[in-house]
């Protein structure tokens, strides 16, 4: 998802106390750091990753109106990977790890927000129609962004989801979709959160990939503010949301090896906003997880790789199982 757009206006400048927050990145992910250094030494040395860059304007972050091939995942050069590929086994000592069949998530229930919808883009003035988000108006949707070569936001959070569906309901969770290309267009920021209410969900997770400038690289997670002004009220799930949020930060470098964002949450990988429909609406524990910038070409090359696409589906899902088993 680009910061344009109704759901991500660009993030005001912040500080984050680095203390607590590092610390308790630290202690889930004490392998972690071998996978980013791995991943910094081989796969950054474009340098943009040594600086602070500023998040892209709306010219940086142009819009894709490609339509995919189909409104479901394909089996393609950039997909070869399929939902549910078994990960390395885990240790003795450690849990049992998601997709492995122990079901220890039944009873629970998750929800996959896979962001915007392939079919979005026949249907401008339906997205572009305003919602209430509780603290003002936005715009239904957006289309969302893509890589130079046309491969769509949509199409990347729809393929995700469908690998985090196979994997957490071998776990027993029972999951639901917010979408699953199977709507003409949507649904929009409001009915989304509204989705992950109604069905008393123990976990949402909205799934994106940014549209930021070439050199800005990285994942982040984005945690609600104590909002409390209109319809929002998210004061009750801060904590928890906060929680969940950074079990999938540590679990996410951990399965893919990707470092936290260079250009938003000074490198915590943690960013906290207040702007976001789809968290301020939300009564049950929220986040949203930018898997890396689809405009930056090596992000890109990740973001394509069906292989590194089951890789985030993991790390996402682990994320989850760690922040539900408390």
């Amino acid at each position: 998802m680009s910061y344009v757009g109704p759901d991500f206006d660009p993030p005001q400048p912040r500080r984050f106390r680095r203390g607590p927050l590092t610390v308790a990145l630290a202690a889930l992910v004490p392998g972690a750091l071998a996978g980013w250094l791995v991943w910094q030494a081989v796969g950054d040395d474009s340098g943009g990753g040594s600086d602070r860059a500023v998040p892209a304007s709306s010219s940086s972050a142009p819009r894709s109106a490609t339509s995919p091939s189909s409104s479901r995942p394909s089996a393609s050069a950039t997909d070869d990977a399929k939902p549910g590929r078994p990960s390395a086994p885990a240790s003795s000592s450690a849990p049992a790890a998601p997709g492995s069949g122990s079901g220890s998530l039944k009873g629970k229930v998750i929800v996959i927000d896979p962001g915007h919808n392939p079919n979005n883009f026949r249907h401008t003035s339906e997205i572009n129609r305003k919602v209430n988000i509780g603290t003002n108006w936005k715009e239904c949707d957006t289309t969302g962004t893509s890589t130079n070569a046309g491969y769509t936001e949509a199409r990347f959070t729809l393929d995700v989801a469908n690998r985090m569906r196979a994997i957490l309901e071998k776990e027993g969770a029972t999951v639901k979709l917010t979408q699953d290309g199977d709507r003409s267009f949507g649904p929009c920021i409001d009915e989304r959160a509204r989705i992950g209410n109604a069905a008393h969900a123990d976990a949402v997770v909205s799934i994106h990939a940014d549209g930021s400038a070439a050199g800005n690289r990285g994942f982040h997670v984005i945690l609600p503010a104590s909002v409390h002004a209109g319809a929002a009220d998210t004061r009750p799930i801060v904590a928890a949301s906060r929680d969940l949020g950074e079990h999938i930060a540590g679990l996410f470098v951990r399965e893919t090896g990707s470092a936290p964002s260079n250009y938003v949450g000074d490198g915590t990988g943690l960013v906290v906003r207040k702007d976001l429909g789809g968290l301020n609406l939300s009564t049950v524990p929220k986040v949203f997880i930018e898997c890396g910038n689809m405009r930056d070409t090596k992000d890109a090359a990740l973001l394509t790789s069906g292989a590194w696409r089951e890789k985030a589906a993991r790390g996402i899902s682990e994320g989850i199982v760690g922040f539900l088993h408390g």
